[in-house]
């Protein structure tokens, strides 16, 4: 048997396997657990943004390009010099959490392409956190208004990067520290303990007004309870409290002598007692 004309199909499968295999990385691929795939292909449509890749093997065309994107939560920490509301310079440690909206990968990429954290994250949150530091004073954003200051970033930079153009789940925006000039530190600090002391002395003025007043009222309390056991105490009524005194006393067991009307105040009057 002439096996001459098997062999152009003989060299054709080999050319096609080693075309496969050189070609292998660019028709076989795995995404994996916590990546998203989004297919660009070159002759029929360009970027298919609506469908997205999910975790498993893809076989595509050689000529398309697969863009795989990490989902995963990821984490950018920034300092930056901002400015407060009487333009004086602050120093800020944020870190923010987030990760891309699954089902939107192909619009990330077409707006913002792989680098999207340095194109949309870090410029977003830098800004945020200064348009929102510039609404206040120092003192208000290291001490008294701090948590309003903390809440109003957090919620303005999500719904940026939240919002439909930019599809980027927010997870969590953290202000590790702000660092402020040490004299103005110093300032501040001085000032509140200063309210504090003013505080403390409007406390004890209070208290001691308060306890003044109830012993005020106690005291005319008394007064008038004297007052009225005094006009009471008429001189019938005081001679027949006696009269009830000495007539106990002469019932006691004791031995006395009494005389019947002898007090200066015609009282009866004991002279003796054993």
């Amino acid at each position: 048997m002439d096996n001459r004309k098997f062999l152009p199909f003989i060299v054709t499968g080999i050319a096609l396997f080693i075309a496969i295999v050189y070609l292998s990385s660019s028709i076989f691929l795995t995404i994996n657990a916590g990546e998203r795939g989004v297919l660009f292909k070159k002759f029929s449509g360009g970027l298919d943004k609506d469908k997205v890749y999910s975790p498993g093997f893809v076989v595509k065309a050689p000529w398309n390009d697969m863009y795989v994107y990490d989902v995963k939560e990821n984490s950018v920490d920034e300092t930056m010099d901002v400015l407060d509301k009487n333009g004086l310079s602050l120093k800020v440690d944020v870190t923010v959490r987030f990760h891309p909206m699954y089902d939107k990968i192909g619009f990330i990429h077409e707006l913002f392409g792989e680098d999207y954290v340095d194109k949309l994250i870090i410029p977003e949150t830098r800004s945020t956190v200064r348009r929102v530091m510039g609404r206040y004073t120092a003192e208000e954003i290291y001490s008294t208004k701090r948590s309003e200051v903390e809440t109003s970033i957090i919620e303005e930079t999500e719904a940026i990067l939240e919002d439909q153009a930019n599809n980027i789940q927010m997870r969590a925006l953290l202000i590790r520290s702000i660092n402020l000039p040490d004299q103005i530190k110093q300032a501040i600090e001085n000032k509140l303990k200063q309210e504090q002391e003013a505080l403390a002395y409007q406390f004890r003025l209070e208290r001691e007004k308060s306890e003044a007043e109830r012993k005020r009222i106690a005291a005319q309390g008394e007064a008038e309870a004297n007052k009225i056991i005094n006009n009471s105490l008429t001189n019938e009524l005081l001679k027949m409290r006696g009269i009830e005194a000495t007539t106990h006393l002469s019932e006691s067991s004791n031995a006395k002598v009494v005389v019947i009307g002898s007090g200066s105040d015609g009282l009866p009057l004991i002279l003796g007692n054993n």
